[in-house]
């Protein structure tokens, strides 16, 4: 029998509820074949990758129906395969009686599905549309996705029978980590994911911190990153930045850097896979500084040249003494 009996294998899932038995996910099995006299039907088995679980049905043509109908293309479906969300499965489709080489397979991923939302950001909330499954109680939270999704709101729970399943949940940055999770009310529900912000990564370059009295200035990231954090020197307007030696640091993890003086042209530059940004913190003055060296003076009288009554300077944030080993690096 020639393999071209078998013409196509499509798969997809659907949702099947009754009021009394809640509902289940289905696997939908579609074929196309043409007939041939030797043909009695057709069998499809879906085996599950996880477990090794097989299942099995199988369609038969009448006699009749084959003698008269040799030739043709008929479509046939499958409705009957119960699976599970983030299920993977192998799908096989093969004639009865079975012939060689006639045969069609396939691998499937059952997905999750997405939840349906909208930012209203001059409100900082995201509303959500919890999905009508017609089952048990629903859940949805913010978590930040690190490892795990570390809880960043407390769950809401929205009722089966409740008259809104729309959901509005306050955050207060725009992280590229801050993510949507949603799962039903039963035991070892899967859980849905969904990251409304995960292009947005300028944010992630903000926390940048300066302690004024130990002159330390610390960046510390919100997100998993990966790429690299180093002081650079910007000699003017424009993307240049001088890179200094030895202050490049991996992005992963809390950064600091000690004894930094608040110069205007000392920036941050972050370098990714994507390009690099670069921020001065001392720029705009955002931050409390040391005084530096100043005189305070005082003048008598209205003629001659000013005569200072007065002068006191700070000590310097740095002092080299004879005989010191100065530590590396000093920024």
């Amino acid at each position: 029998m020639s393999g071209s009996v078998l013409e196509a294998l499509t798969l997809s899932t659907a949702m099947k509820c009754a009021p009394r038995d809640g509902c289940s996910l289905l696997l939908r099995v579609k074929a196309s074949l043409t007939l041939h006299e030797g043909l009695r039907g057709l069998e499809a088995c879906s085996m599950s990758l996880d477990t090794q679980e097989t299942q099995c049905q199988s369609v038969r043509v009448p006699r009749a129906s084959r003698r008269l109908q040799v030739g043709q293309q008929l479509q046939v479906h499958f409705d009957c395969f119960e699976v599970s969300v983030a299920q993977s499965l192998y799908v096989t489709l093969r004639t009865v009686p079975h012939f060689c080489g006639v045969q069609l397979d396939q691998r499937y991923h059952v997905e999750a599905g997405k939840l349906s939302y909208s930012v209203d950001r001059s409100r900082k909330v995201i509303l959500v549309q919890v999905p009508e499954s017609g089952g048990p109680d629903y859940y949805v939270r913010l978590c930040l996705k690190w490892f795990t999704c570390e809880d960043a709101g407390a769950p809401v729970r929205v009722t089966a029978n409740g008259v809104s399943r729309r959901v509005s949940l306050p955050y207060k940055q725009e992280l590229s980590c801050l993510c949507l999770e949603g799962w039903s009310a039963t035991p070892d529900a899967v859980r849905i994911q969904t990251c409304p912000f995960e292009d947005d990564t300028e944010t992630l370059w903000d926390a940048i911190h300066y302690h004024p009295g130990s002159q330390e200035l610390s960046w510390e990231p919100a997100c998993p990153m990966s790429g690299r954090v180093s002081l650079c020197w910007r000699p003017g307007p424009g993307p240049q930045c001088l890179e200094l030696e030895q202050s490049g640091r991996p992005a992963n993890s809390r950064v600091q850097y000690p004894l930094v003086d608040t110069q205007p042209q000392l920036c941050l530059k972050f370098s990714t896979s994507l390009g690099f940004l670069v921020r001065c913190p001392f720029e705009q003055l955002r931050f409390p500084a040391l005084p530096t060296s100043r005189c305070a003076c005082v003048t008598e009288g209205r003629r001659g040249p000013p005569r200072a009554a007065g002068c006191s300077r700070p000590p310097p944030s740095l002092r080299v003494t004879p005989q010191r080993t100065l530590p590396w690096p000093l920024w």
